[in-house]
């Protein structure tokens, strides 16, 4: 045996997928804008999502489209992230962090991901979140012989913030303040 313990393949963490979300609250010209916005950021045609329930109060009708989003999966992920990662200057709270082993964090102003300030489309505001898996998860997904994954398989919170400490050199702070 060497001295150095060998690293199991199986246990490497990697980027499922990554969403990117921006609730503008309002049909109509503001939502065309916003999934210009995304469309622009990620290279893709964004999807719009739908109000679930009326609110009277917010003025939104149920089945109102009010958000657009995309799902980014592979080296554009990881690009996007380490953007989205920067502006945040790589600090997020442990409330970040799911129980699944999954996180997310939102920034401010779309301005600052490296895309031109356009006075006519405005400034969104954007939720990232990211989906980390190990190789093998596909079993569980798959529709011919699923099958279940041991919990010693499964990502876990700490070991989400093990890897964003490790691979973004990334700062985990303790309360919101």
């Amino acid at each position: 045996m060497s001295a150095q313990k060998k690293v199991n393949p199986m246990r490497e963490l990697k980027i499922a997928k990554m969403m990117i979300n921006v609730c503008v609250g309002e049909s109509g010209d503001r939502l065309v804008k916003a999934a210009k916005v995304v469309e622009q950021l990620t290279g893709q045609v964004p999807v719009m999502s739908r109000a679930r329930i009326t609110i009277r109060s917010f003025g939104i009708r149920r089945n109102e489209k009010i958000a657009c989003s995309a799902t980014i999966r592979g080296d554009k992920a990881e690009e996007l992230l380490e953007r989205g990662l920067k502006v945040k200057e790589y600090e997020l709270f442990h409330q970040n962090f799911s129980k699944a082993g999954n996180f997310g964090f939102g920034i401010n102003e779309h301005i600052d991901l490296g895309i031109k300030y356009d006075p006519s489309t405005g400034i969104f505001g954007m939720d990232f979140y990211v989906v980390l898996t190990r190789p093998g998860m596909r079993v569980v997904q798959r529709k011919m012989r699923a099958q279940k994954i041991a919990k010693n398989h499964r990502v876990t919170k700490r070991e989400a913030m093990n890897w964003f400490q490790q691979k973004y050199d990334g700062v985990i702070l303790d309360k919101r303040h």
